[in-house]
């Protein structure tokens, strides 16, 4: 997402990271009972992961991610007024692009004076599923959070 938020920066397109919880809590990073504990996370989360993009951090009780879903790694695109124009359960940066793609495309042909309605949209997209970098990531948490993962997902 990084590459992503930096190819569309010049074109107005700004991008941040939601920082919920940790979804497989472990023993490297428990269950946040503080938001100083959950700054901290968030910050080695940066580190680890190499996030450029600025970094919020929901509440401590998630307010936010309640509000938008839920969904352990979704994406949401808002267009300058704050209205949501692309929401996805998983973020996947093919699905991201295109859609970044077809909404700079509709503000161009505004810009031609073309006359557009809005309309509703559903489509089933695709993402690589990588098993092993998955359970790599789930065993930063430790070993904890990849037994538990295992037991409730097989």
């Amino acid at each position: 997402m990084n590459t992503l938020a930096d190819r569309y920066a010049a074109q107005g397109v700004g991008s941040i990271f939601l920082y919920t919880h940790e979804a497989h809590p472990g023993e490297n990073y428990p269950h946040h009972t503080s938001m100083e504990q959950k700054l901290r996370h968030a910050q080695a989360l940066r580190d680890v992961l190499k996030v450029t993009r600025p970094i919020l951090v929901d509440a401590l009780d998630g307010a936010c991610h309640r509000a938008y879903g839920s969904m352990p790694n979704m994406s949401w695109i808002f267009n300058r007024s704050g209205t949501p124009i692309y929401k996805s359960d998983w973020t996947d940066t093919r699905s991201v692009a295109n859609a970044i793609d077809y909404f700079l495309d509709v503000l161009e042909r505004r810009r031609n004076q073309e006359k557009l309605a809005p309309f509703q949209v559903e489509r089933l997209d695709y993402r690589i599923q990588d098993q092993a970098a998955f359970y790599k990531g789930l065993a930063r948490n430790g070993p904890k959070a990849v037994e538990e993962f295992r037991r409730a997902f097989g």
